[in-house]
């Protein structure tokens, strides 16, 4: 029953003609929710005692740590959903998805270097939590590499769904790297077990500055697989139609 449910609401087409009906709502809201949250955090969050005003990178640097790593585990749902069922939206999801993951994962990177020049003295540390990322963006770029190798998109469906599955065992290496190792890479300033280590007012634009980072990485990832599904299917007669 669940298989035949997968089948049914997972076709190429009812995706594109659902996302249609909804990006609109959601790249609004994401770019809104991300100006809200980036202009409170740079010009009326307070000075951070220590760190002056340095740490208002977190408002572009930790959601984009928090999604590089969620991306890829959207990623790793698809490729299972790929093997088991044979749907083949969900390769087609992979692909689009690791162009935004590498995207991501790359700011996240970047934004993280600039972070370290004031904090550690350093763009660069050959940190566990830092490596890992990095090792995250190489297998982003290689599953893009390994998919664009293959002429025959079925094999390499299937191939890239293998190499994301096995794959996924970087992203808990990378969430709990800083309780494992001894590194200089700062523990997270929002957890579960935890609860909060951030004052309110810095709080707040930063739990918006996620949500909307959030819903404009799922538009970007709906212009991507919609972009990849009318190449893949141009063939068929619904995608001439819509055309």
């Amino acid at each position: 029953m669940f298989s035949s449910f997968v089948h049914r609401f997972s076709s190429p087409k009812s995706y594109v003609e659902i996302t249609r009906k909804f990006f609109p709502y959601i790249s609004l809201f994401g770019f809104l929710l991300l100006l809200i949250g980036w202009i409170w955090g740079l010009a009326f969050a307070p000075e951070d005692a220590v760190q002056g005003n340095s740490y208002r990178i977190i408002y572009l640097h930790v959601p984009a740590s928090i999604f590089a790593q969620l991306v890829y585990f959207f990623m790793s749902i698809c490729a299972l959903i790929h093997l088991v069922w044979r749907v083949k939206l969900a390769a087609y999801l992979i692909k689009s998805a690791a162009l935004v993951g590498a995207m991501i994962t790359f700011i996240a990177l970047f934004s993280g270097s600039i972070w370290g020049i004031p904090t550690w003295g350093t763009w660069w540390q050959w940190d566990a939590r830092i490596t890992s990322t990095l090792i995250l963006f190489i297998m982003y770029l290689g599953i893009i590499t390994l998919h664009g190798s293959f002429s025959n998109l079925e094999k390499a469906d299937r191939l890239m769904s293998i190499l994301v599955v096995v794959g996924v065992v970087n992203i808990p290496i990378i969430k709990k790297s800083v309780d494992w190792w001894s590194t200089l890479h700062q523990s997270a300033s929002i957890t579960i077990s935890d609860g909060v280590s951030i004052d309110p007012s810095m709080l707040y634009p930063l739990l918006i500055s996620i949500l909307g980072m959030g819903l404009t990485l799922i538009s970007l990832g709906i212009l991507s697989s919609k972009f990849y599904i009318l190449t893949r299917e141009k063939n068929k007669k619904w995608v001439q139609s819509y055309v």
